[in-house]
């Protein structure tokens, strides 16, 4: 993973929106109505070379599909796991005291848009049996089209996003809860360390840590150390793949609201840290985290690793300035090293595949132009 040595590099979080005639395939797909395989293979391959060019074209230093054959964060691995049933009845239990105090926004923006948007419902998983990877095939293909857009438009890094052990259902099977994180982890390790051998670097995406901060039902010595064997399990699934070449992303689940109950980052900082990354991607480009950035006066980054800020957001439709997004890199650089900080994206712009992402194609793509050209202007100040 490379370090900013001569101007600050820029990337984003993964999911980016998806082709209206991808979404078409991968819903008839997910609903068992059956597709032209040979065709839908074409129409992926397309979509993940369209999405790299714009990246390139735009300014991105570090590349992803944009999670084109992905139904959504975490929904994708039911398809790539063994031991699950799905429990629609359930439920989906996040975002508690936000609801209660929001209830009508909530209300209609979890049916129009998040979760509620989705082409493929998200479904509470229960695991009923013993866990194992399946999502050999799939995974194969995503590697061979994103290393084939990168060879083609001469990236030189590109990552592959992927759920975190903490995302995955929850137990009715194994005796405890340490020893049902720890068959998830040793089965999700297959497919990050297939992402490794395939030259990539891996991003674990996890924005189930803050849910635990955010559980009333816990005391905080219990939710500290509920998240401590979260992160002893991501760090199993871990094992054995060189730091350098892993992302650690973090956010809060929530893209558009009040979002006032979310955990702030200092008081997560030191679990976040504990996970064997080589760069850490967390959310400061709003207005609920943005001035978490003075967290590094009293915290130090660890020698050689990363951070990679959000200094554009996905929680609003507002194209920032590229002067504010330079301004915003500069905090970061004048306390952790100019080397050490990449320019992000708070969360993915399209973290479920929806018809009607919350914030418009052409408007994601605007943002991420003045992602680059405030990293562009950033790095005028800190390589006078």
């Amino acid at each position: 993973m490379r370090h900013s040595i001569e101007r600050i590099l820029t990337t984003h979080v993964g999911s980016l929106p998806r082709p209206h005639d991808l979404l078409d395939m991968l819903k008839q797909r997910f609903d068992g109505s059956g597709v032209d395989e040979q065709l839908f293979a074409h129409m992926l391959n397309r979509a993940v070379e369209e999405m790299v060019a714009k990246q390139v074209e735009v300014g991105i230093d570090i590349v992803a599909d944009g999670e084109m054959s992905k139904p959504g964060h975490a929904v994708y691995i039911n398809e790539r796991l063994v031991g699950f049933d799905p429990r629609p009845n359930a439920g989906l239990d996040f975002y508690e005291e936000e609801r209660e105090a929001f209830p009508e926004f909530y209300l209609e923006y979890f049916n129009r848009a998040h979760l509620g948007a989705a082409i493929v419902p998200s479904v509470a998983m229960c695991c009923v049996g013993e866990i194992s990877y399946v999502g050999h095939e799939a995974l194969r293909v995503d590697l061979e089209n994103l290393k084939s857009a990168i060879g083609k438009f001469g990236c030189t890094e590109a990552f592959m996003p992927c759920a975190a052990v903490t995302g995955v259902g929850f137990n009715e099977h194994y005796e405890t809860e340490e020893s049902y994180l720890f068959a998830v982890a040793d089965a999700l390790s297959e497919e990050y360390r297939a992402i490794i051998d395939a030259g990539l670097l891996l991003q674990v995406d996890d924005p189930f840590m803050p849910n635990i901060y955010m559980d009333r039902s816990l005391e905080e010595p219990e939710r500290i150390a509920k998240v401590s064997l979260y992160v002893e399990a991501i760090n199993h699934s871990l094992k054995g793949i060189p730091e350098e070449k892993i992302r650690f992303h973090t956010c809060y689940g929530i893209n558009q609201g009040p979002r006032i109950h979310e955990p702030d980052l200092p008081r997560m900082i030191n679990q976040v840290l504990a996970v064997n990354a080589g760069a850490y991607s967390f959310e400061a480009g709003n207005p609920r985290h943005e001035h978490e950035y003075h967290l590094w006066e009293n915290v130090k980054l660890p020698e050689g690793k990363i951070i990679i800020p959000g200094v554009v957001t996905h929680s609003t439709s507002v194209v920032e300035h590229p002067d504010y997004v330079a301004e915003r890199i500069v905090r970061f650089a004048e306390r952790v090293g100019r080397e050490n900080v990449i320019a992000g994206v708070d969360c993915g712009f399209s973290s479920q595949a929806t018809y009607k992402t919350e914030v418009e194609p052409r408007i994601v793509w605007a943002k991420l132009g003045a992602l680059c050209e405030g990293a562009r202007i950033a790095s005028e100040v800190l390589w006078p």
